[in-house]
């Protein structure tokens, strides 16, 4: 059974408890806000959350929730103009930006291509 960390007092929208999975994924989405993505940005070292980082993280979640899938970062590159490695230069992996997007775990493959 997988485990989750629960990070109190941190509430997150709708007043819900921020919780991750063992990988660092949000467990419970429905808490994510744009406070949740500047607090895991923070949390991780990132820093402050330029318009680059907000239109690919909107992105991210715009086309999960339509698709239910992970979009090919390097289209998401491509559209955005943020150069072939867009992404990784400003999240540092894909999947951070996927953490920070306050996506789920996407399972180990993708995991893998991530």
């Amino acid at each position: 059974m997988e485990q989750t960390t629960t990070l109190n007092p941190i509430i997150g929208k709708g007043n819900i408890p921020l919780q991750f999975d063992d990988d660092g994924f949000l467990v419970n989405t429905e808490a994510w806000s744009r406070e949740t993505a500047r607090l895991i940005a923070e949390m991780d070292g990132l820093g402050k959350l330029s318009p680059d980082h907000w239109s690919v993280i909107l992105y991210l979640r715009e086309k999960h929730l339509e698709a239910g899938g992970l979009p090919v970062m390097s289209r998401i590159c491509r559209i955005m103009h943020l150069g072939k490695h867009g992404v990784e230069r400003l999240f540092g992996s894909c999947r951070e930006a996927w953490r920070i997007a306050g996506l789920s775990n996407p399972g180990e493959e993708a995991k893998n291509y991530m």
